[in-house]
């Protein structure tokens, strides 16, 4: 291990370790109180400790250096219920924020959003039924998401959504529909998770139509990807209702992914798949983002038992090979292409379809040289050992003019709302042409939606946006262009 490689580590090892010193004020919660009483009355530097009971609220917390930290006492932990009538359990738009140790169920929108936030750090929490996603950091930089255990979310578990410099590790995600998605983000490290029994385990993506146009550096390492079968209860049309159950690890459209060292079995569809943009959407009019998969590394990783009941679009294409049997590794449609600088290590090991082009990462050619790595580490990530940042990134400060609304609607708007391509709510594009200019009209919406179509899933009210930036954000939407 190299000396840069350690003093790296030892730093992240010291800001975590900062974060959990209590610089500031203790307030405590108690059963039958209000979080978010807590919150308003904090300074920065402050932690709040919540005790066991049951919270049905939502806590909004836009102060830097906050740290919300649940107390466990006998086997009970505090509770955050939504019993799905609130849409979301914690949102964070200060930098610096931390938070753990909360049992979080019934909401219908998110259990912990990120809304911009920088340097953030969500530990050891219990997420259940929580609508569209688990845990989802949106456009932050410098984070850590680390031992959550996550089940029943009808989109991503953990979605990593515009996000650079972070590191999602030894979290269980299990029923859900994707396990852990990693969209239109670049410097992630994903290692030694569970992800077992959801629709697809593992994703990078990239998603045409969102303000980051690229998503690569992803490191896929040591995780365990079992039996992500669950048929897809997506809502459909949402850009996820697209993944063929039976999906272990689907690399779409990303560059850079390095997958190695995983023990990937019983996937009914396939353990890997690396293929371009319109394997999961119809919609491929972003010409700022680049469809296709381009240098993606699978190394020594552990493969069995993969492929045994294709579904959808990949059980067409087996029978076209004459086969009902998926493989262990897939490169579909414009991934195959030999200048697309993608490799592969033992590649005996694996039944595959569409390597042929691929070059082995074991080559003279490919592997990495490097005089104080071992033999058997050449050309592997192994010496790594954190995505995040030496020093924490840049606090971000959102400004009440043009540039702040394009934060806010990056950091908020953007995960349900891409320019042309359907998410979770109506592309921008569709806004734009049912309000035209009327900016008032939209501002006023977003403080108070209400649910007119009943193909889309109810909108969550953004009243903590002030009303200057409301209207900011709506003129920023409706200026949108492709």
């Amino acid at each position: 291990m190299n000396k840069k490689t350690v003093f790296h580590g030892f730093g992240v090892l010291c800001l975590l370790l900062m974060s959990a010193v209590t610089l500031g004020a203790v307030h405590e919660v108690k059963d039958g109180e209000s979080i978010q009483a807590a919150v308003t009355k904090a300074q920065t530097g402050d932690t709040i400790r919540v005790f066991p009971g049951t919270y049905h609220e939502t806590v909004f917390i836009d102060k830097d250096d906050i740290s919300l930290v649940g107390v466990i006492e006998d086997g009970e932990w505090p509770h955050l219920d939504g019993e799905k009538v609130l849409n979301d359990a914690i949102l964070y738009s200060g930098n610096g924020f931390s938070v753990e140790w909360f049992k979080i169920t019934q909401y219908k929108g998110n259990a912990i959003m990120g809304q911009s936030g920088n340097n953030f750090s969500i530990r050891n929490n219990w997420v259940i039924d929580t609508g569209l996603y688990g845990i989802f950091p949106e456009f932050g930089h410098n984070g850590l998401i680390e031992n959550n255990i996550l089940s029943e979310i009808e989109d991503a578990a953990i979605y990593v959504g515009m996000s650079d410099y972070i590191d999602v590790r030894n979290n269980q995600v299990f029923d859900n529909v994707a396990g852990i998605e990693v969209e239109n983000s670049r410097h992630v490290l994903v290692e030694g998770n569970v992800a077992r029994n959801n629709t697809g385990g593992i994703l990078v993506f990239i998603t045409p139509g969102l303000p980051i146009k690229s998503s690569y550096d992803a490191i896929i390492r040591r995780n365990f990807v079992t039996n992500n079968n669950t048929p897809n209860f997506a809502i459909p049309g949402s850009l996820v209702a697209g993944i063929p159950s039976g999906t272990g690890i689907l690399v779409m459209s990303g560059d850079k992914v390095v997958i190695e060292d995983n023990i990937i079995t019983g996937n009914n569809t396939g353990g890997i798949i690396v293929t371009s943009g319109d394997f999961v959407t119809e919609v491929a009019s972003d010409k700022e983002s680049d469809p296709h998969s381009d240098q993606v590394e699978i190394r020594n990783n552990i493969m069995f038992d993969n492929g045994n009941d294709p579904d959808g679009e990949m059980k067409l294409l087996m029978l076209s090979k004459f086969s009902t049997k998926g493989p262990d590794i897939l490169a579909y449609q414009s991934a195959t292409q030999k200048e697309r600088g993608s490799c592969i290590s033992r590649r005996e090991a694996y039944r595959s379809y569409g390597l042929d082009e691929w070059t082995d990462c074991d080559a003279p050619t490919v592997r990495a040289v490097d005089a104080v790595v071992s033999a058997d580490d050449i050309g592997t990530t192994r010496q790594l050992m954190t995505k995040m940042l030496e020093a924490p990134a840049d606090p971000r400060v959102i400004t009440a003019d043009a540039d702040g609304a394009e934060v806010v609607y990056s950091g908020i708007c953007a995960g349900c709302h891409a320019y042309n391509v359907r998410l979770i709510g109506p592309p921008a594009l569709v806004i734009q042409a049912q309000y035209g200019d009327d900016v008032q009209a939209v501002a006023d919406y977003v403080a108070n939606p209400e649910r007119r179509r009943p193909d889309f899933p109810s909108m969550p009210p953004q009243g903590h946006i002030s009303e200057e930036m409301r209207l900011l954000v709506a003129e920023y939407m409706l200026g949108l262009e492709g």
